[in-house]
């Protein structure tokens, strides 16, 4: 399955007014798992930033001058997205405004939703904590997905945050920034390296039990059975099979 986890910066709040996006953040996931494939842009919207927009991403008109407009990027955009599942944060906030975007266009009208399905996050954090805070800040607090670095919104930050959250409560899988030993970098907070995955193709260490130590599992199984009536084990040489009931008094 491949999912791309997005997330976009604008100009404000309501798109119908005329709002634009400036950065777009993708993160690629295929089966659960990131792929190390990206997709980030900054854009420059053509009109002027909501000075309360600024506050959040810091970025000013001046800022994004030279870069492209959405139109320069939107078949790269779309390629990258298509056939996918979309996991995003308030899916209705970021759909409008990618939706207006592809609507300013010339040629056949395009939305997201005639190009990948759309999953969003917000309303199955309420599913799951309802009555509770569930924005990006308290969700990462609440799984432990480290978002210290978080001073000001970014688009691309945002979505490697999200997919952290998504995975945990999703699965219990999360902390995609690992070192290069796969380990969860210092400063997560506690609780985080325990949602760590494994990476692919670490060593795996199989300690084997010892004839003493299957001795002694051996003696543990019988006295099961002889104080419960019977052992889902069974033998060692018969693993699985049901021990047959005992009759009498214990003892």
């Amino acid at each position: 399955m491949r999912q791309i986890v997005l997330d976009t910066e604008t100009t404000g709040l309501e798109a119908e007014l005329g709002h634009r996006i400036i950065e777009i953040g993708c993160i690629e996931l295929v089966n659960r798992r990131p792929t190390g494939r990206t997709f980030h842009r900054y854009l420059n919207p053509e009109r002027d930033i909501d000075a309360a927009a600024i506050g959040v991403h810091g970025l000013a008109r001046a800022d994004l001058a030279r870069e492209p407009r959405f139109a320069d990027i939107a078949d790269d955009f779309m390629a990258f997205v298509a056939d996918a599942e979309l996991v995003i944060h308030n899916a209705a906030f970021d759909v409008g405004f990618l939706d207006a975007e592809l609507a300013r266009m010339s040629g056949p009208a395009r939305t997201i939703a005639s190009t990948a399905q759309v999953l969003d996050t917000f309303a199955l954090a309420r599913q799951l904590h309802p009555g509770q805070r569930n924005n990006l800040d308290a969700l990462c607090k609440r799984y432990g997905v480290d978002n210290s670095n978080r001073d000001l919104h970014g688009a691309l930050l945002d979505a490697r945050l999200l997919a952290d959250v998504y995975l945990a409560m999703t699965g219990g899988q999360a902390a995609l920034a690992l070192d290069d030993r796969g380990f969860a970098q210092p400063g997560c907070p506690s609780g985080a390296a325990a949602r760590t995955p494994l990476r692919l193709g670490a060593p795996l260490l199989v300690i084997v039990a010892t004839p003493a130590e299957l001795a002694l599992h051996e003696t543990l199984l019988a006295l099961v059975a002889k104080t419960s009536g019977r052992c889902a084990w069974g033998a060692a040489d018969g693993a699985g099979a049901l021990a047959e009931p005992k009759t009498g008094a214990i003892g």
